[in-house]
């Protein structure tokens, strides 16, 4: 029979686990909400540093960057593509080693055009992002975020049409 040391121990791990497991899917819904939601000029680079390490890298089927500056680019371009986006994630599967974790996280994502006289069109992509974070002395933060297309539907924008989702 365990020692009430050894539950107090034991209950103290499994806290540690839930916290972890909680703090990376709420980092995960954060970056997603950063992709639809711009901030003041001048203050996405803020905004993502709370959410991702210096040397993050990023893989999209559009593009690969490394860096917060890199990536604040890549998104302001990104988002002059489209009137707006929304982003949904669910599904977050996250393996903890120690200070240090992978997650792969199931997202929808639907681009609307810019309004023009055709009918308002819009791009929607399925797929799946795989990522990892690790702990620092300011919280967990985003290492590495790639994502892979399972499906496409939707009117392409002209500059996306050689590229393969």
């Amino acid at each position: 029979m365990p020692s009430p040391h050894d539950e107090i121990a034991d209950l103290r791990e499994q806290v540690r686990v839930l916290r972890d497991h909680a703090e990376l899917r709420e980092l995960f819904d954060r970056y997603v909400c950063a992709l639809d939601t711009g901030g003041p000029p001048g203050r996405d680079r803020e905004r993502f540093a709370s959410l991702f390490t210096e040397d993050v890298t990023f893989a999209f089927p559009i593009g690969v960057c490394t860096g917060i500056e890199a990536f604040t680019a890549f998104q302001r371009e990104a988002g002059e593509r489209w009137a707006r986006t929304h982003h949904l994630s669910a599904g977050h599967r996250i393996d903890l080693d120690g200070d240090r974790a992978t997650l792969r996280v199931q997202q929808i994502t639907t681009h609307v055009h810019h309004i023009t006289d055709a009918a308002p069109a819009h791009f929607d992509v399925g797929g799946y992002a795989e990522a990892r974070a690790v702990r620092t002395g300011a919280g967990w933060r985003l290492s590495h975020v790639a994502f892979h297309v399972v499906w496409d539907s939707g009117v392409r924008l002209p500059e996306l049409t050689g590229v393969q989702l």
